[in-house]
């Protein structure tokens, strides 16, 4: 698959894969100087690049697991959504989850984008569902763990 990509900054770093079979492709700040986070604080970093992606398909942007683990910062939405039709600056809200300030800077991996094909449906208003064996039962009712 081939997915149209521009760069909207000289500094823009082009998304690549950790290794051969990594289903994320990482994003990096596109920072002219080193940005802090604080303690709580959620900051907006571009990462100068806009992208097509291709119609069926949505960007997940999710959290890279290194810089989450070990300095608790993640997407404050935890997965970002990049439909297919958008074609601004893809941004990554970073919420930093840790009790210390944290440090982005210039060219930082911040996130991976994966690339995901999505269903369009129809929804249909009916008087009432089929029933099932769950029923209405919510969070836990499947199980005791």
């Amino acid at each position: 698959m081939k997915v149209r990509i521009q760069k909207l900054s000289p500094s823009a770093i082009l998304p690549v894969r950790g290794s051969g079979q990594a289903a994320g492709y990482d994003l990096c700040a596109d920072l002219s100087e080193s940005l802090l986070i604080a303690p709580g604080e959620t900051v907006k970093v571009g990462t100068g690049l806009a992208a097509a992606i291709p119609e069926g398909y949505f960007g997940g942007i999710f959290a890279r697991s290194g810089l989450s683990v070990k300095s608790g910062l993640r997407p404050a939405n935890c997965t970002g959504v990049v439909d297919s039709d958008y074609r601004g600056e893809l941004i990554v809200a970073l919420h930093n989850d840790s009790n210390e300030m944290r440090t982005i800077t210039p060219g930082e991996r911040i996130a991976q984008l994966i690339l995901l094909p999505y269903l369009a449906a129809e929804f249909v208003m009916v008087e009432e569902l089929d029933k099932t064996a769950r029923g209405t039962g919510g969070f836990g009712s499947t199980g005791t763990g």
